[in-house]
């Protein structure tokens, strides 16, 4: 407990676990130590809370009941709260190098069950020295942005492994020369989210590409892997981002691109089709 002018503030909890009798019991723990508390159920209930409400500390289950809900909230409260103290619930200590990662946004990992005496120190200990704060949370958007030059270089690599695309020979510049503008695309497209359902909006970029790809030899079987592998490429530099990465928007944002990569696609190939009707006709003719 703090004092502010004079008098005695009682540190607010937000208390998340999908299990009634855990959140009644340590609710009940709480409070007679001194804190006051707040229950979620759902990772939606503390969502709701953590953008309307301030607390001290964030006490959350990892599993609600999917595998990582409990780094949803995590990410939700580093963003909207740095300062507050992030205690993460798992029944499972020994863990993935990925999930260790992820993990680095919280200020402290507890393994159940945990003795309440325990609990109450190692919460009293850590309001004491404050949230390290160190983790720096980041939309997708941002990361994207911030590494698209790398994930153009990964894609790169990707490509010139497969036999059937390098048969096509080009420079590493014109190879790669579609994805700066494909990448400010989808980065707008994760900055100003369309409703789901909603139709891609056209690029003129991808519609020129699918017209280069055409000239340049590509078959459509070698356009298609290359999206493809863009994907994969994408979703790697996600993954090795995921101790920053903002758990409460990345479900959103994978679907954004998948939709946003599989619409330049078929723009594309709506090109390429064109082009290699004009091309008949002019052999024709």
């Amino acid at each position: 407990m703090t004092e502010v002018a004079g008098v005695t503030v009682r540190p607010r909890v937000l208390l998340v676990d999908d299990m009634e009798s855990v959140r009644s019991t340590l609710a009940k723990v709480l409070e007679v130590s001194g804190f006051d508390v707040v229950t979620a159920a759902n990772v939606n209930g503390a969502l709701k809370l953590i953008a309307t409400e301030k607390f001290d500390v964030l006490l959350s289950d990892l599993h609600m009941p999917a595998p990582g809900d409990g780094l949803t909230v995590v990410s939700a409260m580093r963003h909207a709260n740095p300062a507050t103290v992030t205690l993460i619930f798992s029944g499972h200590p020994v863990m993935s190098e990925a999930t260790a990662a992820i993990l680095r946004q919280t200020d402290g990992v507890l393994v159940k069950p945990m003795a309440p005496a325990s609990l109450v120190a190692t919460i009293l200990e850590r309001l004491k020295t404050g949230s390290s704060g160190t983790s720096v949370v980041e939309s997708v958007a941002k990361i994207l942005s911030r590494e698209t030059q790398a994930t153009i270089a990964d894609w790169l690599e990707r490509v010139k492994g497969e036999p059937q695309i390098i048969t096509v020979k080009l420079s590493a510049a014109d190879r790669c020369a579609h994805l700066p503008r494909l990448f400010e695309d989808l980065i707008r497209r994760l900055e100003f989210p369309l409703p789901l359902g909603t139709r891609a909006l056209l690029s003129t970029s991808a519609a020129e590409h699918g017209v280069e790809r055409r000239k340049q030899g590509y078959t459509a079987g070698m356009l298609v892997e290359e999206s493809r592998m863009l994907q994969v490429s994408i979703f790697q530099t996600l993954q090795n981002n995921l101790d920053r990465v903002d758990f409460s928007v990345l479900l959103v944002g994978v679907m954004a691109i998948a939709d946003e990569v599989d619409s330049q696609l078929a723009q594309q190939m709506a090109a390429y089709v064109a082009e290699a009707g004009v091309d008949g006709l002019t052999k024709v003719a």
